[in-house]
């Protein structure tokens, strides 16, 4: 009686597992469907599991188009996540490393001052932001959508308290062997933390490729856009291109899809250690 108990429950287990993997596969279903579907196929009431052909030309189409420069929107916003997502890793983790280690008195109140900041609303600080990036002349560049966002203060506060943790006999051991701060930082502090520079990272390059307001403030010109960007321009107020959006969309976020599957094994132990939810 209880093994059969036993084997219902992990029966039922195995079935809820399989209903929340459909229900979470369901919108990369539906980005796939309608990518590859003709304009009227995706606003008729019939609905199809798939097209009655696959129109792969949606592709070629979506990079031709004239109007919105979507290959330059891709590159843009691969340049700008991984300048912003390895400048934020090397200023923050120096800024944990040195709030964690550094012997300053101050160094608590420096701590909770970049905390404060976590209080803040994006929104109380949008404008000034956008008055300082105005006035240095960054308006539609790539430094003006990279400089201000090199700071989170949530990755100086995971790096922080993850090194908080780190074994200082490691450090000592380096520094028998004559290793300097910055050399054992390098050598010793950054090859044993990966995990936790994974998981910061990868959630750094998400956040950069999925930003659009400030990108759409500060890429005012067409050279400047990002993927988000260009994807809002498929839907106005006169025109909407619903299989070009679909296109689009699948194919914004094959990069998020590569990162994730080549950095998952270190984004979960960085997960488990740093204690990010």
């Amino acid at each position: 009686m209880d093994d059969a108990l036993v084997r219902a429950g992990r029966a039922l287990r195995l079935v809820l597992l399989i209903v929340l993997a459909l229900l979470f596969l369901i919108p990369f279903y539906l980005l796939i469907r309608n990518a590859l579907s003709t304009e009227q196929e995706i606003t008729s009431p019939a609905w199809t599991f798939f097209p009655t052909s696959l129109h792969w030309g949606n592709i070629r189409e979506l990079f031709d188009d004239p109007s919105v420069p979507f290959a330059r929107s891709l590159l843009n916003s691969a340049l700008i996540a991984v300048v912003t997502t390895l400048g934020t890793l090397l200023l923050t983790s120096l800024a944990g490393y040195g709030l964690a280690r550094v012997p300053y008195r101050h160094a608590d109140k420096v701590f909770y001052g970049i905390l404060g900041t976590l209080l803040v609303p994006a929104a109380v600080t949008f404008v000034p932001s956008f008055v300082l990036v105005s006035s240095l002349g960054w308006i539609s560049t790539l430094r003006g959508l990279i400089v201000p966002t090199l700071f989170p203060a949530f990755a100086c506060f995971v790096f922080r308290q993850y090194f908080l943790g780190f074994p200082r006999e490691l450090e000592d051991a380096a520094q028998v062997d004559g290793l300097g701060p910055w050399r054992t930082y390098w050598r010793v502090v950054v090859p044993n933390s990966r995990p936790v520079f994974a998981a910061v990272g990868t959630i750094v390059f998400l956040g950069a490729w999925n930003a659009f307001l400030w990108p759409l403030v500060i890429g005012q010109d067409q050279s400047a856009w990002t993927v988000q960007v260009a994807l809002s321009s498929f839907t106005t107020s006169q025109v909407i291109r619903l299989h070009e959006l679909f296109t689009a969309a699948t194919v914004s976020i094959l990069p998020l899809l590569v990162v994730f599957l080549c950095f998952q094994r270190w984004i979960v132990a960085g997960v488990e250690r740093s204690g990010i939810d």
